[in-house]
């Protein structure tokens, strides 16, 4: 796990940081608060501070009501270390957000052992976030968690003026599935199906499930014609899958068909007109006979 440290007495912040090495974390450094709100906001930043009260240009406890009050997809924490020790001290400083406090001189096993509650609260919070956004029975992103992750990257579409596509993908005919074989092995096509798609994609696309047997993929930078590449690999991959039964004594085979969709500066689309594209060329694939890939890219 990664400890930001903002501290500005030299020796102190040493010797803080020797310790946290040694207990097997990975630290970061900040001689003042306005460094640590610097750090803060970059991407990958500390899960956990560790900081000063008394500090120049930007105190502990300001620095804790400002990344309290941050939009942030994960929870900080906070301890906040200090040689104010009345009573008062300490609730002015949980009043200001802060999870934990700690009095200098600080006992270094005492310290350890705060950063491990710490860290416990970190991962669970983590494991609540993973299970709030993810779909229990394929691992993929659920349909709230990829819409929030879509305006972000279509964001990042336009300021980089780079372009962004779609691809909706539908098992052809999988009523059929659940109806001939039942729902468990209906939803062990739904599982096999996605790890399908997934080997075609890039390290940095991403997948959701969007509904039912259907799914969506964001292809950041991709065009429209690496879109519909993707999608015809991924149409032909699934094409040739064999699922076997639990059984071993049978095995089916499906197909899917394929919408895509993409935007570029000059198109003007937003999220609901991407999508809406990508389904238009869904349908049309469907209507086609099925197991094809349609795009809505000009």
């Amino acid at each position: 796990m990664k400890i930001l440290i903002a501290e500005d007495d030299p020796i102190s912040r040493r010797i803080l940081e020797a310790r946290l090495l040694e207990w097997g974390y990975e630290v970061m450094i900040a001689s003042d608060g306005g460094e640590a709100w610097e750090i803060i906001q970059q991407p990958e930043s500390p899960s956990l501070i560790i900081s000063d009260w008394m500090m120049p240009r930007m105190d502990g406890l300001a620095l804790c009501r400002k990344i309290c009050s941050m939009e942030k997809s994960e929870y900080i924490y906070f301890i906040i270390l200090t040689a104010k020790g009345e009573k008062k001290d300490i609730i002015e400083g949980l009043e200001a957000g802060a999870d934990d406090f700690l009095a200098k001189p600080f006992n270094p096993e005492e310290l350890k052992y705060r950063i491990r509650i710490g860290e416990r609260i970190i991962n669970l919070e983590r494991r609540i976030l993973e299970l709030a956004n993810t779909d229990s029975l394929t691992g993929l992103l659920n349909r709230r968690a990829f819409m929030e992750r879509m305006e972000q990257e279509m964001s990042r579409a336009q300021r980089e003026k780079k372009p962004l596509s779609l691809i909706l993908a539908d098992i052809d005919h999988f009523k059929g599935v659940n109806d001939t074989y039942g729902h468990q092995i209906g939803d062990l096509v739904l599982q096999r199906f996605v790890g399908q798609l997934t080997t075609s994609t890039r390290p940095y696309d991403f997948l959701g499930r969007y509904g039912g047997e259907e799914f969506v993929v964001c292809l950041p930078g991709g065009d429209g014609l690496q879109a519909v590449s993707i999608a015809e690999r991924m149409r032909r991959q699934v094409e040739d899958m064999k699922i076997m039964l639990p059984d071993d004594s049978r095995s089916i085979r499906i197909t899917a068909s394929f919408g895509t969709a993409c935007y570029s500066i000059e198109s003007g689309k937003n999220i609901d007109l991407l999508i809406k594209s990508a389904d238009d060329a869904l349908y049309l694939a469907k209507d086609k006979g099925r197991n094809c890939v349609c795009s809505s890219c000009a």
